[in-house]
């Protein structure tokens, strides 16, 4: 008998040993609110997900592979929480969807991943990629993600910090059609977060690329927080433009924070193409994974071009107030 309970608890503790070196979570975002928008033909009123974060539904796993090697994946699926639809149709892992091996190398992922740009929203803008005045309103990002997508990072410790990602266009009978090159170096230590990241991205033809490099970052002062971005963006037919940006947050408690930003795009291939926007934004923490936020934000555009707009010469007023939970 004695034998027979020293095997069990053997057994047990060799189960819980090997629970312990591997695990897979559940997770997600739920976020619904108010949007009022007036884009030039009429004021839109109605509920929409996604104003802070997109909805989604996300899986996420870690092996240990011994000798400090681990195998990841994350696979998320985005939703539209006010009426239940994918927000991708006929995409199911519609956001991020991809398997990797990290170690004190970093991280190497292979799958569907964030753009460099994206994935450092939150360095150079005060609003984070998110609600009205999110940077990508005017901002060329060059998308939020990629598919067929080889990515390198890492993070060291004395605050650098890397990417490096190549995207196979996989056109047949060319090698340079459709494909992303992009790399990001930065440095985010103490108060302090500044990154440079450059992405190319060929045409359909692979006779041309769209190229944007940007330079942004943060300062956290602890009730203030400036917030500076600037990008150069050429390539693809007319396309040479310059955008800038000056934010602050006004962190009033760990709980509150006051977001502003203006933005500005500037066309040196035509004139009176230009494009400014000014926000303002509040979030309020109820609980760690809760929180209640409204913002607002006007886009000015120039008679020659219509940012966000239905016609040339319009401007886009956008408002809204919602809550998103973390799960």
């Amino acid at each position: 008998m004695k034998k027979s309970i020293l095997a069990f608890a053997a057994l047990a503790t060799i189960a819980g040993a090997a629970s312990a070196q591997s695990s897979v979570t559940i997770y997600g975002v739920v976020d619904m609110g108010l949007k009022v928008e007036n884009a030039g033909a009429g004021t839109y009123l109605g509920m929409d997900s996604g104003n802070q974060s997109g909805s989604r539904v996300g899986f996420k796993g870690t092996e240990d592979l011994g000798g400090g090697l681990k195998a990841n994946f994350v696979l998320e699926a985005g939703f539209n929480a006010d009426n239940g639809a994918q927000s991708t149709a006929g995409v199911l892992f519609n956001r991020q969807s991809y398997v990797s091996l990290s170690g004190g190398f970093g991280e190497v992922k292979l799958g569907r991943i964030q753009t460099v740009v994206y994935s450092n929203a939150s360095v150079f803008d005060p609003f984070g990629d998110t609600l009205a005045g999110d940077s990508a309103r005017i901002f060329n990002y060059g998308g939020s993600r990629t598919d067929n997508t080889v990515n390198y990072s890492f993070a060291a410790q004395n605050g650098i910090n890397g990417q490096a990602a190549y995207s196979f266009g996989e056109v047949a009978g060319s090698t340079s059609s459709n494909r992303t090159v992009a790399g990001a170096i930065g440095y985010a230590a103490g108060p302090l977060a500044v990154v440079l990241t450059h992405q190319n991205t060929k045409n359909a033809t692979g006779t041309d690329a769209a190229k944007t490099t940007l330079l942004g970052g943060n300062y956290n002062f602890g009730l203030l927080q400036p917030f500076v971005a600037y990008a150069i963006n050429k390539g693809v037919g007319t396309l040479n433009t310059r955008d800038a940006l000056i934010g602050l947050n006004i962190n009033l408690t760990p709980a509150d924070v006051i977001m502003t930003s203006i933005m500005h795009k500037y066309d040196k291939f035509a004139e009176h193409r230009d494009a400014t926007q000014v926000a303002l934004g509040y979030s309020h923490m109820l609980s760690k994974r809760t929180n209640i936020y409204t913002s607002w934000s006007r886009l000015s555009n120039n008679a020659g071009i219509n940012y966000r707009v239905t016609s040339n010469g319009a401007a886009d007023n956008l408002f809204n107030l919602g809550i998103r939970h973390k799960f």
